[in-house]
Parts: C-alpha cells; sequence; structure tokens
C-alpha cells in the first residue's frame, strides 16, 4: 500500500516551455524536444509490476543509455518506488506522496531528458484533481533549472535539453496535502544536440525581430540615397 504523506512545498523559480536559464532549455512540445535532440532512448517502464512496492534506486537503460532513478524521502519518510498504471501501460511512481523522485547516473553523452509527467492516486491510477501539481528540475554543470505544471495529464510531456550534458532530473508532486503522487511514463534521453528547433512564442518573437531589423536597414538605405543624392 502506497503511503500519504503531508509536506509543505516551497517553489523555486518557475520557467515557461521553450525559455532557457544558463544552459538548460525546457521543451514542453515533445516534437521540439525530439527535433532538439539526437540518437533517443526511450524506458518505457513497461517492465514493472503495477501495484507493487519497489526498492529505492534502480539501475534502468532507455536505449542505449544507462541511468539510476531513485526515491527520495522526506525526513522520517520510507523511500521506496512504486509501479503504477496498468498490465499493459506500467508506469513509475513512487511510495510515499511528498518523496522526490530524481533520474541521475546518465551514460556518457546524454544531453536531453524528458517524459510525460502526471499524478496518481494511492492505487497508482491516473488522477487530475484541482490544482493538483509536479515541480520538475533539470541540472547540468552550469546549473539548475525548475519548471511546475499544473492539473498534467498522462500526455503532458517535459523536456529539458542541455548544451553541455545534463547530470541529473527530478519531480515532485507540488500539492502538499493533497493524495497525488508525481508518475513518470516514457522517459526519453537523447544525445549530442542538435540545432534547437524554437517553439511557436519563440518564433513569433523571432519574425518580429527580422522585421525590425530589416525596417531599419530600409531606412538606414533610404538615408543613404538622400545624401548621395543631394552632394
Amino acid at each position: 500500500m502506497r503511503k500519504f504523506a503531508i509536506a509543505a512545498t516551497v517553489l523555486a523559480a518557475t520557467l515557461c516551455g521553450g525559455t532557457a536559464q544558463a544552459a538548460i532549455t525546457i521543451y514542453t512540445s515533445q516534437t521540439s524536444y525530439l527535433a532538439a535532440v539526437s540518437n533517443t532512448g526511450v524506458d518505457t517502464f513497461n517492465n514493472l509490476t503495477p501495484g507493487a512496492q519497489l526498492a529505492a534506486s534502480l539501475n534502468r537503460t532507455a536505449g542505449s543509455y544507462a541511468y539510476t532513478v531513485t526515491d527520495v524521502a522526506t525526513a522520517g519518510g520510507t523511500a521506496a518506488l512504486y509501479g503504477a498504471g496498468t498490465a499493459t501501460d506500467a508506469w513509475l511512481s513512487n511510495n510515499q506522496n511528498a518523496s522526490t523522485i530524481t533520474f541521475n547516473g546518465f551514460g556518457s553523452g546524454v544531453r536531453g531528458a524528458g517524459a510525460n509527467f502526471f499524478g496518481t492516486d494511492i492505487n497508482g491510477t491516473f488522477t487530475a484533481g484541482a490544482g493538483n501539481g509536479l515541480t520538475l528540475t533539470a541540472t547540468d554543470a552550469s546549473g539548475t533549472v525548475t519548471t511546475t505544471t499544473v492539473n498534467p495529464t498522462t500526455t503532458t510531456f517535459i523536456g529539458f535539453v542541455s548544451t553541455t550534458g545534463l547530470t541529473g532530473m527530478s519531480v515532485r508532486a507540488t500539492t502538499g496535502g493533497a493524495a497525488y503522487w508525481a508518475t513518470v511514463n516514457n522517459l526519453t534521453l537523447g544525445g549530442t544536440a542538435a540545432t534547437a528547433v524554437p517553439e511557436p512564442a519563440s518564433w513569433a518573437m523571432m519574425i518580429v525581430g527580422v522585421g525590425l531589423v530589416g525596417g531599419s536597414l530600409r531606412r538606414r538605405k533610404s538615408a543613404i540615397r538622400t545624401s548621395v543624392r543631394f552632394a
């Protein structure tokens, strides 16, 4: 049986999808994330047993990449991972909802890490629940970025891509009292970063910027013609 614990949470700086801090870019589009990395490998977690309490730490692989996943319990809590989902689509969760699921020990060359992140109830079944959410972090040699998501579904995707290589990623529930457990599916690790594909908001800003530069050049060209004409 999964355990329920109440824990106060303090949110770190929150970033929107497709923004960058330090050397890590956050993606909320799986398509954009996959375009920003190469040689991806996926861990579907389908070899886990739903409803089973697991060890606190597991060594696993996503394609050719090795990694370690660990449940970090709060003070006085019991660290343990947990199999959620169904027999045909298993998910990875934890046994105590106040704990943090961490991913690290990435094999050489891992630049990106992403997955479907959502919440499950005490039985390991997907649950939305008003106001429930998750806090996710990623770390590389230049620092750590944090983002949050509210009422995620089983198709909600969050991905992190580093220009230097990721050293860790984590997720925890941020409800502070609700029966809601952080859950992960289809962990996708990627290798050498490709040219990043901007998300829609970034494209809009780029188009506006190019327009301004073009207008500036046209004005400058016009001014030059005028000065020559009246010389």
